[in-house]
């Protein structure tokens, strides 16, 4: 199959493509650094030539305002979407969160709810995918909210996934035919933040006073078992452990 990647370059697009190249399909890499502008929509109509299916595996990462995600997101899956039904694209793989509908507050929560919307009501058939929270997430929420040797973040409690399995499975996913929303997919186990955090920067050798909070990204509207998975959940097989003892 012709899979085109949105967000080829970030975290998980460039591990899907790998996927699934591994597994010989031919993949079209949609990124800005690469020429296609999903804000603008410049250069999309010739990435998805001949196309079959496409995966947004596209972030965000300056979700701090509402309507700015809501906007940036509404607008890159609008863009794609209209290109995918000029060109015909049978099949658009959303990647997307486990609890999105249990969350008000937070901005990049809306962002991703107003994907799913336009995906949805769209034109092209559509599979939605809610993944928890990756292995590499706590570290990553530390790397934004570090200031003077301290980093903020919240005592949330997740049931993280690898990177390498979201990736395997959207693959998966993506040369199939659409299934509409899939199950919730999770990694094996229930994981507190803080102490992912902890064990992660110990781990990079990076030293870090954690000061748990519940700050303006993470309110407590998260708290609980909101991000955990619902009944019947994929569990994929990497544990938090077998991911941090290897090679980042």
């Amino acid at each position: 199959m012709r899979v085109a990647i949105a967000g080829a370059t970030g975290n998980i697009g460039a591990r899907t493509v790998a996927a699934l190249e591994q597994a010989g399909h031919e993949v079209v890499r949609i990124s800005r650094s690469l020429g296609v502008d999903l804000t603008t929509g410049d250069g999309l109509d010739a990435a998805l030539t001949g196309v079959d299916a496409v995966v947004d595996a596209t972030s965000y990462h300056q979700a701090d305002d509402r309507a700015q995600a809501v906007a940036y997101f509404g607008t890159i899956t609008g863009n794609l979407l209209a290109a995918e039904e000029r060109a015909g694209v049978g099949h658009h793989v959303l990647l997307s969160i486990v609890g999105v509908d249990r969350v008000e507050g937070n901005p990049h929560m809306a962002g991703k709810r107003e994907q799913e919307r336009l995906v949805t009501e769209g034109p092209v058939p559509w599979t939605i995918v809610p993944f928890t929270q990756f292995h590499d997430f706590a570290a990553t929420v530390t790397s934004w909210t570090e200031q003077d040797g301290a980093a903020t973040i919240a005592p949330l409690l997740v049931q993280p996934i690898a990177p390498a399995d979201v990736a395997d499975i959207l693959a998966e996913i993506a040369t199939g035919a659409p299934q509409g929303r899939y199950r919730d997919v999770a990694g094996p186990a229930p994981q507190d933040l803080v102490d992912m955090a902890r064990r992660t920067n110990d781990a990079r050798g990076h030293a870090v006073e954690l000061v748990p909070t519940w700050s303006s990204l993470f309110g407590s509207e998260m708290a609980g078992d909101v991000l955990l998975p619902g009944e019947g959940a994929r569990i994929a097989p990497t544990t938090f452990e077998e991911w941090l003892a290897k090679p980042q």
